[in-house]
């Protein structure tokens, strides 16, 4: 069997303007530690991480633990968002059409193909191996989604302020055989295109 452990990243500054090179937070650098404190009793035998700095921060305590690098792969990074893309609004509309976005931005499909063909890719070189891939809040949504349909709308938004955020997905081959919430810290999600919460 082969465990994927996903980490949502901690809380970013949101009012950072470029999305890759967005840093932590104060509060979400202190936050990180929750993620070394889970995987340190673990068998780690691999990192991967979205290429954006949230991530790669978020995990690069457990991996320095580990002695392991930080394999970065593009297709892992976070949805492209375009002008007024996050908004409960927007989130609706591309939840219930998953080919919908934004002008300039990426929809869930789009989101979805590029991490399902990075997280393929991964399971068949690590088999029964364990592994963290650090990750964010849509891209791990759309992992999620496509082994369980079911996952929507309201499921992504229960995670949202979960940052970080560690879940488990055991697989055979590629097939998913199991899913296990760990652990997150709650930290509410802004952005200066977001509209209020209800």
């Amino acid at each position: 069997m082969t465990r994927v452990y996903f980490v949502r990243h901690a809380q970013p500054e949101h009012d950072w303007k470029e999305d890759r090179t967005r840093p932590l937070t104060e509060e979400g650098k202190k936050d990180s530690a929750i993620v070394l404190e889970f995987l340190k009793d673990k068998k780690i035998d691999a990192f991967y991480c979205s290429p954006y700095k949230r991530s790669m921060d978020t995990i690069a305590d457990a991996a320095a633990f580990f002695g392991k690098e930080i394999i970065t792969d593009e297709r892992l990074r976070e949805r492209e968002k375009g002008l007024d893309g996050n908004n409960h609004e927007m989130f609706r509309k591309r939840w219930a059409d998953h080919n919908y976005h934004e002008e300039g931005g990426e929809s869930i499909a789009m989101v979805q193909k590029r991490n399902i063909e990075a997280l393929n890719e991964i399971l068949s070189d690590n088999t029964d191996k364990d592994i963290v891939l650090g990750t964010h809040g849509t891209a791990l949504s759309t992992i999620l989604n496509f082994y369980d349909n079911s996952f929507g709308c309201e499921d992504f938004l229960r995670i949202i302020d979960w940052m970080p955020y560690i879940i488990e997905l055991d697989f055979e081959g590629d097939k998913l055989v199991g899913k296990h919430e760990h652990c997150y810290v709650e930290k509410e999600f802004k952005d200066n295109q977001r509209a209020d919460k209800k």
